[in-house]
């Protein structure tokens, strides 16, 4: 049965300052449909013609072998168990724009007040 696999190239920025991970489709273990065809027909399409563009592919490879691609391959540990990397994030940054954020509602909060308690004493 042909296995998909997916190559990331390498991210491009356009010209709108976006960026774009563009990728290659590579599909292998792939059996080769077989045609008979008659004295009149034509050479059949190739069925993946026009894939790339309706999934956005930059291309399309097909293999009728195994290929491996090394950035798909999942790292595992001694006990042959699939390795899991936990990323610690760092917070620091957005602690301190928490911090602002909430200096700012309070100072927002205080000048509310103030501004209700100096037109309502009276009436």
């Amino acid at each position: 049965m042909a296995r998909l696999q997916i190559l990331e190239l390498p991210t491009i920025e356009r010209p709108d300052g976006t960026e774009e991970t563009p990728f290659v489709l590579v599909i292998d273990q792939y059996e080769y449909p077989r045609y008979v065809l008659g004295a009149d027909q034509e050479v059949p399409v190739f069925e993946w013609d026009g894939v790339a563009e309706k999934i956005g592919a930059r291309q399309i490879l097909v293999f009728a072998e195994t290929v491996d691609i090394p950035a798909n391959e999942v790292p595992v540990d001694p006990d042959g168990y699939p390795l899991k990397i936990r990323v610690e994030p760092d917070l620091e940054q957005f602690r301190e724009q928490v911090e602002e954020e909430i200096r700012d509602a309070q100072g927002k909060l205080t000048r509310a007040l103030d501004s209700d308690t100096e037109r309502s004493p009276e009436e």
